[in-house]
């Protein structure tokens, strides 16, 4: 199958700074590609080489299979959606989504159909009388989505299109975006974001960058559950990595703990790391002397203490997340390491902690 969108070693240079660095990524024709990654690691600026913003400093982009590095974005055929919804403030609802079609010169009844069409389809009909001034954020961010949809694009692309909006309006733009994607089943999406939940909630698959680069690349839950880099297993999930010793390909050593770990795809030599997400970490009190918030262990428990299934850390920080607690904590092994739990009983600052990890832990390269 022909990819609908297909990057080939694309680098995009400003002067000595770069942006982009040998970029090589397609996205099939019906897909959710998102591209996620921090500020600064190049996500924004390849969405801008598909869409004909910028011109790759080398490289070539491919629409359809259809060399389009050097047309400009109206003859790219592409529907965007940008972070600040980009309406004309002078228009209504309707002359904003119908902008596009009436440029292709599209017949009047036809641009009135079809403009009824997507407003529909985005639950905005009845506001096609309204200013965007006159619309509320979410309101604004589904007249630009209908905006781009109008002509029919065979790629979508969104810039951060939630970014601008309150935690609960990005939820439910989450939801409508979900609910678009299945009413568009031919259509690939390109999906920047730095939020993993909006990338995990919407992608097929994700592409994660970093420093101008792509870091990895798989299908959303495999890359989620198996990341092979350090920087994923960080990133997207929010890994604690704890130094290991390799035992075996499918063993590793933490302290005297020997965990089962997978390492799929990981190839043999580096450095490598277990990745542990934080709701996986279970924390258990221990008996025995301390003095809280000095650091400093008192006289080993002797009642009771960490178990051959255990490690033994130091509870440093607990702060309270709503749903859950979230703990700092410190081994005797000198890592530092985040549990999330749903209460503390027991626990406070300076407890001396049994720290369980389970087994089936990814097993990460660390760059």
């Amino acid at each position: 199958m022909t990819p609908a969108v297909e990057l080939r070693d694309v680098s995009v240079h400003f002067g000595r700074t770069v942006a982009l660095r040998g970029l090589d990524l397609s996205v099939a024709p019906g897909e959710t590609l998102a591209l996620l990654g921090p500020s600064g690691s190049g996500k924004s600026t390849a969405l801008k080489a598909v869409a004909g913003f910028l011109r790759p400093t080398s490289g070539r982009v491919l629409l359809g299979g259809r060399d389009v590095t050097d047309e400009p974005p109206n003859r790219r055929g592409l529907g965007v959606v940008v972070q600040s919804y980009a309406l004309f403030p002078h228009m209504k609802v309707v002359d904003n989504v119908a902008f596009g079609l009436r440029a292709r010169r599209v017949p009047r009844r036809a641009v009135a159909e079809r403009v009824a069409e997507v407003l529909a389809l985005v639950g905005m009909t009845g506001f096609g009388d309204r200013y965007p001034r006159q619309l509320s954020g979410g309101q604004q961010q589904r007249v630009a989505i209908a905006r781009a949809l109008a002509i029919r694009p065979p790629v979508l692309l969104l810039d951060e299109p939630l970014s601008a909006l309150d935690a609960a309006l990005r939820e439910e733009m989450v939801a409508e975006l979900l609910r678009l994607r299945a009413e568009l089943p031919d259509t690939a999406v390109v999906y920047v974001t730095h939020d993993q939940g909006e990338a995990l909630a919407l992608a097929d698959r994700i592409a994660v960058m970093r420093d101008a680069r792509l870091v990895e690349v798989g299908a959303t839950p495999e890359l989620y559950h198996r990341p092979a880099e350090s920087f994923t297993a960080s990133f997207l999930g929010a890994s604690n990595l704890l130094p290991v010793e390799v035992v075996d390909a499918d063993t590793v050593r933490l302290g005297h703990l020997r965990l089962a770990a997978s390492s799929a795809g990981l190839p043999a030599g580096g450095a490598v790391a277990l990745g542990v997400r934080p709701h996986r970490v279970g924390v258990r009190a221990v008996p025995g002397p301390m003095t809280a918030g000095s650091g400093q262990t008192g006289s080993a428990p002797t009642d009771s203490g960490p178990t051959d299934s255990g490690l033994a850390a130091r509870l440093l920080a607990v702060q309270w997340r709503g749903t859950g607690y979230r703990l700092d904590l410190e081994l005797d092994l000198g890592h530092r390491l985040r549990a999330e739990v749903p209460d503390v009983d027991g626990l406070t600052v300076g407890t001396r902690v049994e720290v369980s990890i389970p087994d089936g832990c990814p097993l990460v390269r660390v760059a």
